[in-house]
Order: structure tokens, then sequence, then C-alpha cells
């Protein structure tokens, strides 16, 4: 199943804690830090998205967010302002396959790559470990099925 963004911003929520502005050159071009690899790289933000990127709302909502993802409400879409310049780490990111909610609606989990759970729910993991990581499913597809109709009649909720 090949991974399709669906600009939910999950994985840039976050990532203020890693990409971190090193140096404002001015004319919306930054040097930008890894703090885990101390990786810099050299952004702009694309023309398309200046007054996008001028609109820091979304650190009221998401304080730790990506210092370049902003969220358009208006299309409920989030966006990466230094897309066609953005570090590595966010070219070879691919999130989610099934996102896990809990009963209140709170991201519980995910299943990433092929099948492999992502979560510090103790519940969820409990499940995955008695009811999901025995299935021998061959193809992706059917086992997305089998996953969802297990975390389905747990209570929880899958979106793909």
């Amino acid at each position: 199943m090949p991974f399709e963004c669906s600009q939910c911003g999950e994985c840039c929520s976050h990532l203020g804690l890693v990409h971190t502005i090193r140096e404002n050159y001015g004319d919306y071009r930054f040097l930008v830090n890894n703090e885990y690899t101390s990786e810099k790289t050299a952004v702009t933000v694309d023309p398309d998205k200046i007054a996008l990127f001028c609109d820091k709302s979304i650190f009221l909502e998401r304080p730790e967010a990506c210092p370049f993802f902003r969220y358009d409400r208006l299309s409920s879409k989030g966006y990466c302002s230094v897309y066609l310049t953005r570090p590595e780490i966010c070219r070879d990111y691919g999130c989610w396959r099934l996102l896990i909610l809990d009963s209140e609606g709170k991201r519980a989990g995910r299943i990433m790559c092929r099948r492999h759970l992502a979560s510090e729910d103790k519940a969820l993991i409990r499940l995955f470990e008695v009811h999901i990581n025995h299935l021998v499913e061959p193809d992706d597809t059917a086992w997305d099925k089998q996953v969802i109709g297990v975390l389905d009649a747990a209570g929880y909720t899958v979106r793909t």
C-alpha cells in the first residue's frame, strides 16, 4: 500500500523539537538545524506559501510544531511552507498506514511501514500482541481489513 499524505499535520506537529531555525538570512531563507543529528539544511519558503508562512497562529494550538508547518483552516489541510527545499528527513518520511483513535477520538496508535504498531496505549499494545501479531495474512489489504475488524470490536476507530 503506497503512502499518500492526507495533509493532517500530525507528523509536523512536534517537529519543532527536532527542527530549529539556526539562522534567518532574510527574504524567507533560513538555516535549519536538526537537533538530533546536527544536520543543517538551507531552506526557502515556497513563493506560493509566503502568506501562509506569515500566519503564526498554528503555534497557539500546536506549540511544538515545525517552524515551517502551517495549517490552512479554509482547506482544513496542513502545509510545509518550505516543501520544495525541505530537509532530507522530511523527504524520506512515510506516515502511518492506519491511524488508530481511542473512544474519545484521540490518537492511540499507528500502524506504520508494513505492520509495526507505534503506540504508548497499554491496552492497544496488549490487544495488538494478543489478537493481531499472530495474523498470517500475506496480502496487506486483507491484513488491514482483519486488523480494522479487531480494533473496531475493541472500541477503537481506524482511519486509513
